[in-house]
Parts: C-alpha cells; structure tokens; sequence
C-alpha cells in the first residue's frame, strides 16, 4: 500500500493553499473534488494548478483526482475508486465545509456539508480501515464562551449561534468520538481573509461582507470636494472588541507543519492570532479605503431602533448576521499550535494590511464578474 493523502475542498480557498503547499512538498496526493458548471473535476484541478504555477514560477506535480462528493456515502466514489483509495491512501485531510451561517434545514448546507459530509466521510474510514484524520473544524465551536478557550476543550455547555457553529460543533463531536480512528488530528482556524502578501482570495464573507455594504452605499453618496462622503452611523461598540482574523497562507502553513511533524498528531490546533484585530482597525481601514466620515463609536447597550438613521437601519440591517458576533472574540490559546511553529507567528491583521486586502477585494469585485 503507498502512502498517499486524500485532501477534500481542495477548491475552496484553504483547500487551494493547502492542495499547493502539499504538492510543492512533493506529498503523494489524491484529492476528491465534484463536477461544477459543466466544469470536470480534473478540470477544475488543473486550472487552479495552473495559477498557481504562475504565481509560483515553476511546475507542480499533478494529484490523482478522484470525482466524488462528501456528502454521498462512499463520498460518491465509484468502485474502482474506492479500490483504489484502499490500496493507496492511508490517511485524509477533511478540508471541505460550507461557511453559510443560517439553514435549518439538515439536507441543505451548512448541515449537509459540514455534518453530512464528515458522517459519509467517517463511513468510508471505516469501512476502508483508514485510521488517520486530519480534520479543519473551526475555533467558533466555542460558541458564546466567554474567557480564554483551550485547545482540548469541546463540550463546555455553550450556546452555539448560528447553524453554521452547531452542524461544525457536531462534525468536530462526531470526530472525537469516533472509535475506529486511530489518531485524530483537529484545525480550528478563526476567521480566514486573504494571503498576507498577495491579499490574494477566491471568498468574501466576514470582514468583506462590511466592505461590500460600504462600497454600494459609496456608490450613491454625495461628496464634498475632497471626494470624502458622511456617512452617519453610531456603533455599539468601544473599538477594542477582538476579531480573530488569520491569513489564509498562515492557517495553511500550520496544517502543513503538523502534517509533517508526527510528534503533534492527534492534537488540536487554534489557528488564531497572538494579537487579534480590533473593531477601531476594520473601521479604520473602511474609512480609508471608501473615503467616509462619520462613524462613531458609543460604547454599549445597544442603539434603539426607534433612534436610528437611516443610514443606521440599513448598516444594522445588512450586517444582522453578525450581530451574535458583536461582543467580540473570546481569547484562543494557542499552546499547541505556538509549539509546533517555533516562533514563526501569525501574520498581524491591521488597518494597514485590512487596507490591501479591502483593494483586492474591490479591484476583483468581489469574485463577481463585471458588466
């Protein structure tokens, strides 16, 4: 049996720095990835290695790709596939997950990816005798707690605040408890932004989703002759609430280095930032990027609705999803995950760096195609 590694969402935005990473290491990789637009899967593969081989300036080996999806049992495989990653794969990356935060509905996403998906994946495991997983969680299973969050920790008696934490928190569950596993090593990035060189991302939810509200309000506002626009809007918050942003090569660099070092198998990992973003440096690097003025922060309790603005009802409105997010993040210790880099620490997110990766995002449209 050879050794090779079995990647899932090798297409999304980890999964494409980790798929590159894996493969510059010369890892023997099989990956599973679905038909997408009339788009084959090797399709797919091959365009994103081809990008890449342009970023980086030199070839790269070429993954086994493997048609499939994880939410099917046998993760869809057909059976000359399945025979093959019996005979070929002796351990999985579990990479892929839906990030979409509301959906009760246990058939659609978030639950039929992230839920669904590692149930049909631990299945297969089983059924093929593969021991060894490496899974990406999320460091937002911690829910509404409060405090400093250590790795080992799960089940703390949270609330969980949306379905996207609560069908995460049950993967995550469904992982540690899994019998048949022999090791399971678990990745709990916080929130992804760009490269913190390039800015580079193929995914705008988070921080970009506050860009994005800003850029179309920018778009119909009056201006003074300084190009700058008021744009009135009181925040319930004192500026120094945490936000736990991680670039995208960092959270794959850990993945990378715990894959590669045995000794920190079947531990779990923060991927979070020693010194987390503030509210004041997001707000900071929209005002600079789209040209406002106006913002203010005003402490807690919340603003009544019947006192809002305009402008305030739509913000409020806009960013509704988040609210549960408002307080700001609890600390993630990061002891395990300290270890393992040796001192090469989490690249800082302020406004600066807020700044480039806000003109990428604007500059691309926000992976929209321009009319």
């Amino acid at each position: 049996m050879s050794s090779h590694l079995l990647l899932t969402g090798a297409t999304g935005l980890i999964g494409e720095y980790l798929l590159a990473g894996l493969l510059q290491k010369n890892v023997p990789l099989a990956v599973l990835t679905r038909a997408k637009d009339g788009d084959s899967p090797a399709n797919r593969i091959e365009e994103l290695l081809l990008r890449w081989e342009q970023t980086l300036g030199k070839p790269l080996p070429r993954p086994v790709v493997l048609a499939g999806e994880t939410n099917r049992p046998g993760l869809g495989l057909s059976d000359e596939d399945l025979r093959w990653v019996t005979q070929h794969c002796n351990r999985i990356l579990h990479n892929a997950a839906s990030v979409q935060f509301q959906g009760s509905d246990h058939a659609q996403d978030p639950w039929l990816s992230n839920l669904t998906g590692t149930q049909c994946l631990l299945g297969m495991c089983a059924e093929l005798g593969i021991r060894d997983l490496h899974y990406v969680s999320t460091a937002y299973v911690c829910g509404n707690r409060t405090g400093r969050i250590y790795e080992q920790e799960l089940n703390c008696g949270q609330v969980l605040r949306n379905d996207y934490e609560s069908s995460k928190f049950a993967a995550e569950n469904l992982v540690r408890n899994a019998p048949f596993l022999g090791q399971r090593t678990i990745y709990r990035p916080g929130i992804v932004v760009g490269d913190s060189l390039t800015a580079y991302t193929s995914t705008y939810r988070g921080v970009y989703s506050y860009l994005q509200f800003t850029c179309a309000m920018a778009r119909n506002a009056d201006r003074d002759a300084q190009g700058r626009w008021h744009h009135p809007v009181r925040l319930n918050l004192t500026g120094q609430e945490f936000r736990s942003l991680v670039t995208v090569d960092y959270v794959a660099d850990v993945i990378l280095r715990v894959l590669e070092s045995p000794a920190s198998h079947g531990q779990t990992f923060h991927i979070t930032p020693a010194e987390p973003t503030t509210s004041q440096e997001i707000e900071t690097a929209l005002a600079r990027h789209c040209n406002y003025h106006g913002v203010e922060f005003v402490g807690r309790p919340p603003i009544p609705p019947a006192s809002m603005n305009a402008s305030e009802e739509l913000f409020y409105s806009a960013v509704a999803a988040y609210q549960p997010y408002w307080e700001g993040d609890p600390v993630f210790d990061q002891t395990n995950t300290a270890q393992v880099m040796q001192g090469a620490a989490c690249p800082r997110v302020d406004a600066a760096m807020l700044l480039r990766l806000f003109e990428f995002a604007a500059r691309h449209n926000f992976g929209k195609r321009r009319r």
